[in-house]
């Protein structure tokens, strides 16, 4: 039992002995430099083999090549599968961005179109194309990657800058500010008062005128009972009608009666766009436009429709203006 306990010391001195003597052996067999030279040579002979043909393969003839990496291009092809042929950088003006098996580089992109607006945003390398960009003041909507040709950046006046320029986008401007818009809105004003008073005097010239031609007419005679009234025909809505009739209904009234006859919000809006302080003036033009639309037998319509809406009263003021035109030529149509 004794001898096995002492065994066991006397083998773990025998190994350490071993251990220092082969220790001392390597270490003045190669100096220190040496020694970490030999290592790093080895390192990298295990590196060539785990990243050979890291960029990847082709085949060429039965064999598989190594790809050359990214900024070369290849010179001539392997000998061997699994190895590199040779490969060579990309001449000046040329790039390669991806590993190839192309005998040639791609040419770099130029950004000095005539025209174009372009500048150079990243030169062009051996591993990267050129990158162009549109000079100060132009833009181009479809991006710089894409874009061929940058158009100048609009100029705002007055109105001042909404949207700045920017290389994507065109510069937008404000809005045409209010003042403006109410010059144009009273000058459209004023030219629909031309026209229709030019239209009135023109209705009236030529009543006028027919009256002097026509043969003379006695008038209705009626014993002035309410009876008598109802039996006289109702002439036809005419333009020198407009305005009595438009000073009885009022704009509320009127708009009404537009929309029972199918007249349309936008039309309706439309005439209350044309002076937006002036109720009368609203109401003469809807009315303008709703004759226009009515055509014949729009005096009879007017009153249906008022009647209809229980205003029986504007009804028959409606009813006696136009009963009581004593312009009106003996020929004229008769509301139906």
């Amino acid at each position: 039992m004794a001898s096995d306990s002492n065994k066991f010391p006397l083998w773990l001195f025998t190994c350490a002995l071993i251990f220092s003597h082969v220790s001392l052996e390597f270490s003045s067999a190669s100096p220190q430099t040496e020694d970490k030279l030999s290592v790093r040579v080895v390192k990298g002979l295990f590196r060539s083999r785990r990243q050979a043909c890291a960029h990847g393969t082709y085949e060429h003839e039965g064999r598989t090549c190594c790809l050359c990496g990214v900024g070369l291009r290849l010179k001539t092809h392997c000998l061997a599968n699994q190895n590199h042929g040779q490969c060579e950088s990309c001449e000046s003006g040329t790039y390669s961005s991806h590993a190839t098996a192309q005998e040639s580089c791609e040419p770099c992109t130029s950004c000095e179109h005539p025209n174009a607006n372009l500048e150079v945003a990243e030169n062009c390398t051996r591993a990267n194309n050129a990158k162009c960009r549109c000079k100060k003041d132009h833009y181009c909507s479809s991006g710089p990657e894409t874009c061929k040709v940058c158009h100048p950046c609009k100029e705002c006046g007055s109105e001042g800058v909404g949207v700045a320029c920017t290389a994507t986008n065109n510069t937008v401007c404000n809005a045409i500010t209010e003042g403006v818009n109410g010059g144009k809105i009273s000058g459209i004003v004023f030219a629909i008062l031309v026209i229709c008073a030019i239209l009135i005097g023109g209705a009236l010239w030529y009543r006028r005128r027919r009256k002097l031609h026509s043969p003379h007419q006695p008038s209705s005679q009626t014993n002035g009972n309410a009876t008598d009234v109802e039996l006289q025909p109702l002439n036809d809505l005419q333009l020198h009608h407009v305005p009595d009739i438009a000073d009885v209904l009022g704009w509320k009234d009127m708009q009404d009666v537009a929309m029972r006859s199918g007249m349309t919000k936008v039309e309706i809006d439309s005439c209350k766009r044309v002076d937006p302080t002036d109720s009368e003036e609203q109401t003469l033009q809807l009315l303008l436009k709703w004759v226009e639309r009515e055509g014949k037998g729009g005096a009879k319509q007017l009153t249906t429709l008022l009647r209809k809406s229980r205003k029986k009263e504007k009804a028959e003021r409606v009813e006696k203006i136009l009963r009581s035109d004593s312009t009106a030529p003996s020929d004229a149509p008769v509301g139906i």
